[in-house]
């Protein structure tokens, strides 16, 4: 309703209007999620809505339904109270902009779909809101679209979701063929019965179909929460507006991977081998991430590659069967990731939209409340003990230590370096921001000033949550023996890891992610504040050189792409699809070649017959004559040669394809 009432009647109700209309509008939906978390979660009643028969299509049934469970009402509550904060915080932060109606109409369309996404009770229907959010995602981030590089990056966020889309909807297929149903309920009752782990025919290689199943879901899940390999578009979404990326990035886009991950712990279950797929991609996105965002300079992009790693934490925790573990973890992020974004806007609001952390500092003293909300979420962030951050990224760190397996130690050792990353660069975005020595001009430190409350207010009620959801939470997701999720999560026997990781006997290991969080902390104070001469003069040196400049390139990724993947495939679509198929077989055999033929014959005709001797009148009228009386009396000789004139094409097509 928001959305329609903003986008379609935003010249009739004004700028204010649209800002006040739609925030109302999802602060009641935030309430209404609210009491919905109450009744199915902490009442353990959840509830299934049957609507209306979607599609039906011969054996084909779809209907429209909606499930509220824990996992969903969990998501809700995420999903509605970021998006109310944000549009609150919007409705400041966008003040003065011509199209404030139209950006307000993509943040609750935004939100709408991510409903759809996260309520439904079948994958189709999950499907509209996964493509809704991809959509949204899109119009937000080119919605300044007289900037070139906002075009690109929205192209380039639409691309790669794209690819991931393809694995999802490549999933749904084979589910729908084997189980001959796309209803959660039906798929998820059906996935443990033996006859339906069978294997099949996949270009000669005979492979299990839940393998298979559970790998495409994975693949959806890398496009849309940003993991490695198809991780490029996430840093590059911050060509938005900054509420733009609180919202895709701390409660909506981003976490929809990650939500079908758990939804879909009934079948991952039953491919160990997809599990461990899992379990390696998301620790390597979480080691990737934070070691690119120790030399980001953008205030944003540092940020945006925190989400990118924490994305790889949740990863991995659904790749050890974790399910609940990786949701406590989903929501904790939700609340720090959304205030460290939403801070990062009230700074560069006050400082004339400058991003570059290299040319801020000294704001502290100018903008002390911003720094006291920044200074929570970066706590909460690198795991700082009794913050909502720490309950929930040390769980799944020491719970990849109790599974005693090759993967889940790869996951511990790499997971608890990259925590110490974390902390590093969430100092150093800190100090230079807003403890070292001034770098901007003076006129910009004059204005510098905190934010209206519009935009303050929602800083501190995101600190509340980054301060005690990990705490008042915990024992009800991740505690041992809490029947909180019923029946939404399934974990086999023996990937049930919660009593193993809390009677670790080797307590030490229990310390590491925190050691590992503070020698990184202290390191950034160390080398930022006491020497950073030092700092200095080694990235002078050929080996930190070499180390900076592989960082500063994001490990090479978009080298490999631009030159292995984009060139060959533009390569190809020029001499093969455009030269040869389009300019060439097609324009051959298609209008152009047809009227080039036809003019050619004509004029050989002419110069035959238009001599002026008898003769040869008389020879083209026979002729002309003949062939009209064959045509004429043998329809089935004509039907023969059409059939060929349109055969032969196709077969050329086959033949170069």
């Amino acid at each position: 309703m928001s959305a329609t009432i903003a986008g379609l009647g935003g010249r009739y109700v004004g700028e204010k209007g649209a800002a006040r209309i739609t925030t109302s509008l999802i602060i009641l939906t935030s309430l209404l999620s609210w009491f919905a978390f109450y009744e199915v979660g902490l009442n353990g009643c959840p509830t299934y809505v049957p609507m209306w028969t979607w599609i039906e299509a011969g054996p084909f049934l779809v209907d429209f339904g909606l499930q509220f469970d824990s996992v969903t009402v969990t998501m809700l509550i995420l999903v509605t109270t970021v998006s109310a904060l944000v549009h609150l915080y919007s409705t400041e932060y966008m003040n003065g902009d011509p199209h404030l109606p139209r950006f307000m109409s993509y943040l609750s369309l935004f939100t709408f779909n991510m409903l759809i996404l996260v309520t439904g009770d079948n994958f189709l229907q999950m499907f509209i809101g996964w493509e809704g959010v991809g959509l949204c995602s899109y119009l937000l981030i080119s919605f300044w679209f007289t900037r070139i590089e906002a075009n690109k990056s929205a192209i380039q966020a639409m691309v790669m979701n794209r690819v991931g889309d393809v694995s999802l909807a490549m999933a749904m297929f084979i589910i729908y063929i084997y189980f001959n149903s796309l209803d959660y309920a039906t798929v998820f009752a059906l996935a443990y019965d033996p006859s339906f782990n069978t294997t099949f025919s996949f270009f000669t290689f005979d492979v299990n179909v839940l393998t298979v199943i559970g790998i495409l879901l994975l693949g959806g899940a890398v496009g849309k929460s940003a993991q490695l390999g198809l991780h490029t578009w996430l840093p590059e979404a911050m060509e938005g507006p900054t509420p733009v990326s609180a919202l895709i990035h701390a409660a909506t886009m981003v976490t929809a991977g990650v939500f079908l991950l758990i939804r879909c712990s009934p079948l991952l279950e039953y491919t160990p081998t997809a599990l461990t797929v899992i379990t390696i991609i998301g620790t390597l996105t979480a080691f990737f991430a934070a070691s690119v965002g120790l030399v980001q300079n953008d205030i944003k992009k540092v940020i945006a590659y925190s989400t990118c790693s924490q994305l790889g934490y949740m990863v991995l925790a659904c790749g050890l069967s974790n399910y609940a573990v990786s949701l406590f973890h989903l929501l904790n992020h939700g609340f720090f990731k959304a205030l460290l974004f939403l801070s990062a806007g009230s700074v560069i609001h006050a400082m004339r939209d400058e991003q570059d952390m290299r040319k801020l500092g000294g704001l502290v003293h100018s903008t002390p409340y911003t720094y006291s909300m920044m200074l929570i979420g970066s706590l909460s962030l690198m795991g700082f003990p009794f913050l909502t951050g720490f309950y929930s990224k040390d769980a799944i760190l020491e719970l990849a230590f109790a599974s005693y397996s090759f993967d889940g130690t790869f996951a511990h050792w790499l997971g608890s370096l990259a925590a110490a990353f974390t902390a590093f660069y969430s100092l150093r975005l800190l100090y230079l921001t807003f403890l070292s020595n001034p770098h901007s001009s003076q006129s910009s430190y004059q204005d510098s000033h905190e934010s209206p409350w519009p935009m303050t207010i929602p800083l501190f009620i995101l600190s509340i949550g980054s301060i005690f959801v990990g705490y008042l939470f915990r024992d009800m997701y991740i505690g041992m023996g809490s029947s909180f999720f019923g029946n939404a999560i399934w974990v086999l026997p023996e990937n049930y890891l919660m009593a193993e990781a809390e009677f670790i006997e080797d307590t030490i290991i229990k310390w590491v992610p925190v050691i590992f969080s503070f020698t990184g902390a202290g390191l950034a104070v160390y080398m930022l504040h006491a020497t950073p001469q030092a700092l200095v003069n080694f990235k002078a040196t050929s080996l930190g050189k070499t180390i900076y400049t592989f960082l500063s390139n994001k490990w090479h990724f978009g080298y490999i792409y631009n030159y292995y993947i984009a060139k060959p495939c533009l390569e190809f679509g020029h001499d093969i699809s455009y030269k040869v198929l389009d300019r060439g077989l097609i324009e051959m055999m298609g209008p152009t070649g047809f009227s080039q033929g036809l003019s050619r014959l004509s004029q050989n005709y002419s110069s035959f017959v238009a001599t002026g001797l008898l003769y040869n009148s008389a020879l083209s009228i026979l002729v002309s004559a003949t062939l009209f009386s064959i045509l004429y009396t043998s329809p089935a000789l004509i039907s023969q040669w059409v059939d060929f004139l349109l055969i032969v094409p196709v077969l050329c097509l086959i033949i170069l394809a």
